[in-house]
């Protein structure tokens, strides 16, 4: 995996294990839904120098960025393959090859698109089925087969999960069908270190992607951003806090999609052409104090 660290951040892209590059820094969309707010994002986004845009089915948003896409490509001097765009199936689409192709279909309709750079496994589980219940395992490596006809048929540029464990990477290594997921999305940030699943992906050549970075701002929850120890060390560097936040996952290979729709802090989500010391990175690694702070759904208990 190519280092994800570059002295312009908004030109630096990771290599994907099969070829396909990948901006480092991506805009992440979940639960910006009012059509205009994503038009007025996806402007700032595109003037600031985002190049990729992250959404779902379950966002329910995929139509209102195809307006946006369709609009302000022509106007910032873009074509479709100058950007990068992701999207997630839905937990309650798991199932066989019928089932996959139709929810890709339906995502590619909503964003106008003939094929996606990225397509996800949004989540190990799958909906209406009991955490513990032992379909989910085989429903996921149904699914894992279904998108690898998708991949393997051209498709799809790339596919690979989000939300999966180490446990539910080494159930899918078993039976992946040849094809190695080429990225994990999962909840990353220093009050819940997953060091061991980085190393896993890192080992198995699946580049790890952060949401969250910020902690738990989507939630109103502010701990992990107005931490002394955060604040202090971004007074030091003269930046924001979630620049820190942002830069501390790119030093160790790990993407990032921050979301925002306040235009400075779009701008400064990928101002990132900083370095953190290895003291301060080591200082930012263990806020957490052996105590972790999770904000989205917890995959762990799904088997």
């Amino acid at each position: 995996m190519a280092s994800a660290v570059d002295s312009n951040i908004t030109n630096t892209k990771i290599t994907l294990n099969n070829g396909t590059q990948m901006p480092a820094v991506g805009l992440g969309t979940y639960r910006i839904r009012d059509p205009e707010v994503i038009m007025t994002v996806v402007d700032q986004a595109l003037s600031a120098g985002y190049r990729m845009f992250d959404t779902a089915a379950v966002y329910r948003n995929e139509a209102s960025l195809r307006e946006a896409f369709k609009t302000l490509l022509p106007k910032h001097g873009l074509e479709r393959d100058d950007i990068f765009i992701t999207t997630k199936l839905s937990p309650a689409e798991h199932g066989g090859s019928e089932a996959i192709t139709r929810a890709y279909n339906h995502s590619l309709e909503n964003l106008g698109l003939d094929f996606a750079d990225l397509y996800l496994i949004h989540f190990p589980g799958t909906q209406k089925l009991a955490v513990n219940d032992k379909r989910n395992a085989e429903l996921r490596l149904t699914t894992w087969a279904s998108m690898v006809e998708l991949y393997d048929n051209g498709l799809v540029n790339a596919i690979g999960v989000s939300n999966f464990t180490k446990y539910h990477l080494k159930l899918l290594m078993e039976r992946n069908h040849g094809v190695v997921p080429t990225v994990n999305q999962v909840e990353w940030h220093p009050f819940y270190y997953q060091m061991e699943l980085l190393d896993y992906c890192k080992a198995n050549d699946i580049v790890l992607q952060a949401y969250c970075s910020l902690g738990g701002k989507s939630q109103q929850n502010d701990d992990l951003l107005t931490h002394p120890e955060v604040t202090g060390i971004a007074r030091k560097l003269e930046v924001s806090n979630a620049q820190l936040l942002l830069r501390w996952a790119l030093q160790q290979d790990v993407a990032v999609i921050p979301k925002s729709t306040n235009p400075l802090h779009i701008k400064q989500n990928i101002s990132l052409n900083f370095d953190i010391s290895p003291e301060d990175m080591h200082t930012l690694s263990n806020l957490s104090t052996g105590k972790t702070v999770k904000y989205a759904w917890d995959p762990n208990i799904i088997v």
